[in-house]
C-alpha cells in the first residue's frame, strides 16, 4: 500500500496521472475504493472558456460541493497546498468528518485539515456509529461580504466578476476581517497578512478549474458560470436536489452551494 507521501508527491508531479490511477484502482486505501464506476477523470479546462487570459464580462461563478459524493480522500487539500505556501496549522480549504452514532449524538473532527485522508475509523466513540459522512470546507466568496466591509484599508476587496480578493501590498495585518468571517476561513500567512482561498483566481482567469476541482476522484467539487445555462452549475442548481448553503442567517448570500448538506453540519 502506497503511504501518503507517496500519494502526494503524485499529485505533485501529475494530476491527471494520478486521477487516472485513482479510477483504476492501483492507489489503495480503505476510501479510494469506494469511488463508483461511473466517476471519471476531470477536464482542466472551464467548459465555454478560453485558454488565454480571459477578461470575465457578463459571467458569475459558482462552487458546488456535493455531500453525498465525497469520500474524504484529501486529494482536494494537498492539491491547495501543493498549489499555495499555505503555513503549517492552517488550511484554505479542508475536510471535517461527521460521525453519527446510534444515540444521535454527533461527532466532528478534521486531522491535519484532513489532507491525509479518513483511512482510520475512531476509536473513541463510545457507543455503535450509524452514519458517517464529509464535508469539505472553503471560501464561500459571498455576494454581501462582510469581511469587506470590515476591512479598514480596502486590502480585502471585490472584484468585478464577483470574486472576494485580499491585497497583500496593502494588508495591514488587522485581523479585522478574520474575526468577520462567519465561516472562518481566512488566516495570517507567513508575511502576516490575511489570507484565504481564493477558488484559484488566477488559474480560472486562464479559463481552468481550481486546483482543487481538478483532481477531486468523484466529482464531488463542481466550478463553472451559472449565467450559462449549458454550465453543469446552472443544470445542477436548477435540478431538484436539496441544495443549501451555510449559515443563510447570516445574509451573506454565499456563492458556494452544497448538495446532500445535512443537518448536523455547522
Amino acid at each position: 500500500m502506497q503511504d501518503i507521501q507517496e500519494i502526494k508527491n503524485e499529485i505533485a508531479q501529475d494530476r491527471r496521472a494520478f486521477i487516472k490511477k485513482v479510477m483504476g484502482g492501483a492507489v489503495a486505501g480503505s476510501l479510494l475504493m469506494v469511488i463508483p464506476a461511473t466517476a471519471t477523470e476531470i477536464a482542466e479546462q472551464i467548459p465555454g472558456m478560453r485558454a488565454e487570459k480571459t477578461v470575465f464580462t457578463k459571467k458569475r461563478f459558482a462552487f458546488i460541493v456535493d455531500v453525498t459524493r465525497c469520500i474524504g480522500c484529501g486529494s482536494c487539500c494537498v492539491a491547495d497546498r501543493n498549489e499555495y505556501d499555505v503555513p503549517d496549522g492552517v488550511y484554505r480549504t479542508w475536510v471535517e468528518r461527521y460521525i453519527i452514532d446510534d444515540q444521535d449524538n454527533v461527532f466532528v473532527d478534521s486531522p491535519n485539515g484532513g489532507t491525509d485522508g479518513y483511512t482510520e475509523p475512531r476509536t473513541d466513540i463510545p457507543n455503535p456509529v450509524r452514519d458517517t459522512f464529509f464535508v469539505p470546507k472553503l471560501c464561500n466568496m459571498c455576494e454581501k461580504p462582510s469581511c469587506v466591509q470590515v476591512c479598514p484599508v480596502g486590502a480585502t476587496y471585490k472584484t468585478e466578476d464577483g470574486f472576494v480578493l485580499i491585497d497583500p501590498k496593502r494588508c495591514v495585518g488587522c485581523g479585522y476581517c478574520v474575526q468577520a468571517c462567519p465561516y472562518s476561513v481566512r488566516y495570517f500567512n507567513k508575511n502576516h497578512t490575511a489570507d484565504k482561498c481564493t477558488w484559484c483566481y488566477h488559474r480560472v482567469r486562464q479559463g481552468m478549474l481550481p486546483a482543487c476541482v481538478n483532481v477531486c476522484p468523484v466529482q464531488a467539487r463542481k466550478f463553472g458560470d451559472i449565467l450559462d445555462k449549458s454550465s453543469e452549475v446552472y443544470k445542477i442548481l436548477h435540478e431538484p436536489h436539496v441544495i443549501s448553503v451555510l449559515k443563510p442567517g447570516m445574509g451573506n448570500k454565499p456563492s458556494l452551494h452544497y448538495v446532500g448538506l445535512r443537518r448536523e453540519v455547522v
